[in-house]
């Protein structure tokens, strides 16, 4: 049996189970409002106004619990030519052939792609949401800032949600990934097979 590596930490694995937990949360509210086919998500949050009151604050708890991320990880998600390169021979990735790619770092380019995009669409939906937040805030803002704002709002909620899809279906497509952040550890194999630079620079 392959040893095993630590990969996080139980503070890296609890930040980003908040993190996703409040995604998921805020996630469902605001699709609760984005169209009335999708109104009857509301009973999971005790009704419509109930859904409106804590949306905002579900979206600011996500925002704080990943501003932590955003702090932790940014300096291991810079990408890098061989990063570059990776994304460019996608169909080597879609095809596990790990032996024609560029070695990889702590993270992939996909990976890293990904991490950024949550980062621009983090962003953007904390600001945007603070503009039309009501009673709060809405009303020191034009009406015009505001509707572009709810605009803003619902595309970048749209691509996070399908960042995230995607970052769910990577870590099931590739096996043993889930470990990493159900109980910190990855074989040796694993981190050798899909992680060799980052193998190598820990010394194993």
């Amino acid at each position: 049996m392959s040893k095993l590596i630590q990969r996080y930490s139980d503070q890296e694995r609890l930040r980003h189970w908040a993190t996703a937990i409040a995604f998921v949360l805020a996630a469902l509210s605001g699709l609760a409002f984005f169209h009335p086919a999708l109104y009857w998500l509301v009973n999971l949050f005790g009704g419509g106004p109930w859904t409106r009151i804590l949306h905002p604050f579900l979206g600011v708890a996500m925002f704080v619990s990943f501003a932590f991320a955003m702090r932790a990880y940014w300096h291991h998600n810079r990408l890098t030519d061989a990063d570059r390169q990776w994304l460019r021979q996608w169909r080597d990735v879609l095809a596990n052939n790990e032996d024609k790619l560029p070695e990889v770092g702590r993270y992939n380019g996909g990976q890293k792609a990904i991490f950024w995009v949550m980062v621009v669409c983090t962003i953007t939906l904390i600001v945007t949401g603070v503009i039309f937040w009501r009673p709060y805030f809405a009303y020191y803002f034009p009406i015009d800032l505001v509707r572009l704002a709810t605009l803003l709002h619902a595309i970048a909620a749209t691509v996070m949600i399908i960042g995230v899809i995607v970052h769910v279906y990577a870590a099931i497509w590739v096996k043993g990934s889930l470990r990493a952040m159900t109980r910190g550890t990855v074989s040796d194999a694993w981190a050798r097979k899909y992680h060799a630079a980052w193998h190598r620079e820990i010394g194993r």
